[in-house]
């Protein structure tokens, strides 16, 4: 069968981290090394890099399967672009996965689309793109249905993605300060549970074959790597094995990945080993300054530890990259401490997400009523629109301080001036770019913040209070999410 597979782009009312990075389709081009090994013809476009629309694609070769994948602010845009698929090619079979589908797969509930993927994305497509009829593609377990059981999530071993695939694209794939950067698994789901955390949603934990990743990490042409678990920093031994595999097989990259701060705190002789081994940045969810947000959170971290986790990156020469969250009882006096806080660290870099609780998680359920962002509105749930109503502040301040806090920290002159010395003058200018890009989104928030509907109950607006996350008997968050 000839099929396509297709990374949507955002619409454009979305704030979102892609005006600082692009990395590659990863999902994707695992499922086309699947489809290409059962003897199926792949193409890929990438429409966050291409110019031409999706019709302009379709109008040039004749597909049996047109396959999506997108988080939960593509939502609209692939129901629109499954319609352009229903237009263009009637015949075609329209298919949605990724990770939003396997949590929230109502939200693809649409006539033009055929088949929702749930689980075992890769190889349910496999089984549809065999020759399955509508009807006994619709039945598989892998498959989406109102009132079907789902199936048991399974770690696939030898589904190596096929990376020529986005040949054309790869030059322009990156991370933040990272060029020409490519991501990588080295395991799936997450080793802790968090109410409020999306990835915990998607499967159980796992870790790959350690030969298995380092055969994939050997083939990988750019020399940045995105490790992109939700937890790398699991344990010491694992580090340690990571490392000295990177030493028998005499593999050379430059690393970026996610971590805790209390594996850090504990183990610094690993973080230096990491170091030593090219890891250069870590994206660490430090989520408060304050140890009652903390508590609320149930990090199980405190601020002293947060804070000798950045000290112990920075004596490494690792660059942190920390995750702060944002309350809906903000005042200007909570900005002023957060800025406050981040300017204690060497060189700031940080991303300040307003709490949003997202569709699929216990969180989202616990506080539905609070909610003023509606569901409809599918390209503000990332992370950035603010997702309550802020009892503290207007919403065009709270947005107003949002951004003064980035420009007073991570994009403050002297980190400028970090970043091109750092980084040099080409990353430095692309990311400048994106600055000013997320800021004239930010300015139109301010100007005009749009119309967040009411509550959905009560109508009227639930009183200020100090959202309180998740209860004591819930696990350990490794990252809030990157699904926007």
């Amino acid at each position: 069968m000839n099929v396509l597979l297709v990374r949507p782009r955002p619409d454009p009312r979305s704030i979102n981290l892609q005006r600082f990075m692009i990395c590659e389709p990863l999902e994707l081009e695992v499922v086309a090394g699947h489809l290409q090994r059962l003897g199926h013809a792949v193409d890929l476009v990438d429409l966050i890099l291409e110019r031409r629309p999706l019709a302009w694609f379709l109008r040039r070769k004749r597909y049996d399967v047109v396959g999506f994948t997108g988080y939960i602010n593509h939502v609209q845009v692939i129901r629109q672009l499954a319609r352009t698929v229903r237009a263009e090619q009637p015949d075609a079979r329209v298919v949605v996965g990724g990770v939003h589908a396997e949590v929230v797969p109502s939200d693809f509930d649409d006539p033009a689309i055929d088949h929702v993927l749930w689980a075992n994305g890769a190889a349910t497509l496999g089984e549809i793109a065999s020759g399955l009829g509508r009807d006994e593609a619709s039945a598989l377990p892998g498959v989406w249905g109102h009132g079907k059981p789902r199936p048991a999530a399974e770690h696939p071993s030898g589904m190596l993605p096929d990376r020529a695939i986005t040949a054309r694209y790869r030059d322009r794939y990156n991370y933040i300060y990272h060029d020409h950067c490519a991501t990588l698994k080295t395991s799936f789901g997450c080793p802790f549970t968090c109410r409020f955390c999306f990835c915990t949603q998607v499967c159980d934990y796992a870790e790959r074959d350690l030969e298995e990743v380092m055969d994939e990490l050997a083939a990988i042409p750019e020399p940045n790597v995105f490790i992109v678990d939700d937890d790398f920093l699991s344990r010491p031994s694992r580090v340690r094995a990571f490392c000295r595999a990177l030493d028998e097989r005499g593999i050379t990259r430059k690393f970026i990945a996610f971590g805790r701060a209390d594996f850090i705190v504990r183990h610094p002789e690993e973080v230096r080993l990491l170091a030593a081994h090219g890891f250069e940045a870590f994206f660490v969810g430090l989520e408060s300054f304050r140890a009652g947000e903390l508590d609320d959170y149930d990090k199980r971290t405190s601020v002293e530890q947060n804070v000798a986790a950045v000290r112990v990156l920075e004596a490494a020469g690792v660059q942190c990259y920390s995750g702060l969250i944002t309350g809906p009882d903000w005042n200007r006096h909570d900005f002023d401490e957060l800025i406050g806080f981040l300017n204690t660290f060497e060189h700031p870099m940080v991303n300040i997400q307003p709490i949003t609780p997202m569709p699929g998680t216990p969180l989202y359920d616990d506080e539905l009523p609070n909610l003023t962002l509606p569901r409809e509105q599918a390209e503000r749930w990332d992370m950035a629109h603010l997702a309550f109503a802020p009892s503290a502040l207007s919403p065009r301040a709270y947005y107003w301080h949002l951004l003064r806090t980035y420009w007073s920290t991570s994009a403050s002159a002297p980190q400028r001036r970090h970043l091109r010395e750092r980084y040099g003058t080409r990353v430095y200018r692309r990311v400048r770019r994106g600055a000013v890009g997320i800021t004239w989104q930010y300015l139109k928030l301010i100007i005009a913040p749009g119309s967040p509907a009411a509550p959905h109950t009560p109508v009227e607006p639930a009183p200020a209070r100090r959202l309180s996350i998740i209860p004591a008997s819930a696990g350990m968050p490794a990252r809030s999410g990157d699904e926007a």
